[in-house]
């Protein structure tokens, strides 16, 4: 069977191109569904027949982005019992959409895929399966971050990072306990490293740091917008962090989800009464003697955040 090379440099077969390509009249050049012509051959605003099919629907990007509430089955990639779950959303510039949107799925692939968040108001959010922490910092397609930038996208205020965090990842209702306790108790530091404080979006709470113990035993929080969101029966969602295209502070991000959670698994009484267990220079300790966490570390040391 013949092939072609599409104007963004993959590899089609015939089959592929004709249910889901269009080539384009100036270059002859063939490009996927809903995507502008890679060749810029028509201007970001072009509503010409070839850059906006009558099938166009503005809410999808040409189907190129699910609606908010899609919910595939995950499929869990690395090993556990800790799993991530990062959404990164971004924002487009101007007509931009299908062609920010195809440049992200072609870099996702199966591992991830883009949704609708009408908070954005121009864009989508990156969501991928579960990863844990090693397989991500090696497998995660961090030169889609580069790209996307090189494309006019960008972070914003609207704009966040959320890290669902497997509930199966905790050892027990004490680990819990004590992994929450630890952000509440960090506030201060922990919001520099996310580099935003939310009330809006990912608010920190009296009411929450009361009802540590309850969620910890299992119960679900009412509220959605808070720093840890305790709503999901799988996963508990952190959302304090700024979003970002810069790979080090996505990687951060990452890193301080992974590293928060096992820092804390072993974090006994005496830890925590006799040499600080809570505090945050205890656990800048721990984080440098653990050279998989050096993109945290290196972020921490960038923010002045290591006391």
């Amino acid at each position: 069977m013949e092939t072609v090379e599409t104007v963004r440099g993959s590899t089609v077969c015939e089959t592929c191109r004709d249910a889901y390509y269009w080539q384009c009249s100036q270059c002859d050049g063939w490009n996927r569904d809903g995507a502008y012509c890679g060749n810029d051959c028509c201007p970001e605003d072009c509503v010409c027949d070839d850059c906006c099919p009558a099938d166009y629907d503005d809410g999808d990007r040409g189907g190129l982005v699910f609606d908010y509430d899609y919910r595939p089955r995950p499929i869990f990639h690395g090993t556990g019992p800790l799993f991530l779950g990062p959404e990164i959303e971004i924002a487009t510039p101007g007509h931009r959409d299908w062609s920010c949107a195809e440049l992200a799925n072609s870099h996702l692939g199966r591992l991830g895929y883009l949704k609708n968040d009408s908070s954005i108001d121009g864009g989508f959010e990156i969501v991928t399966h579960p990863m844990s922490y090693r397989w991500a910092m090696d497998n995660f397609p961090w030169r889609m971050l580069d790209e996307l930038a090189a494309a006019g996208c960008e972070a914003t205020n609207r704009t966040g990072i959320h890290v669902h965090v497997s509930r199966d990842g905790f050892t027990s209702p004490s680990h819990v306990y004590r992994w929450m306790k630890f952000i509440y108790r960090n506030e201060r530091q922990v919001t520099t490293l996310a580099r935003r404080t939310s009330r809006e979006w990912a608010a920190f709470t009296d009411d929450d740091r009361r009802a540590v113990k309850d969620y910890a035993k299992g119960t679900r929080g009412y509220a959605r917008y808070r720093a840890i969101n305790t709503g999901n029966s799988d996963t508990f969602e952190l959302r304090i962090f700024a979003s970002s295209l810069d790979p080090r502070q996505v990687q951060a991000a990452l890193g301080f989800a992974a590293a928060s959670v096992e820092y804390t698994r072993a974090l006994t009484a005496h830890d925590i009464a006799r040499d600080g267990g809570w505090t945050w220079p205890a656990f800048v300790d721990w984080l440098t003697a653990r050279p998989a966490y050096a993109p945290l570390t290196q972020q921490l040391e960038a923010l002045a955040c290591v006391c």
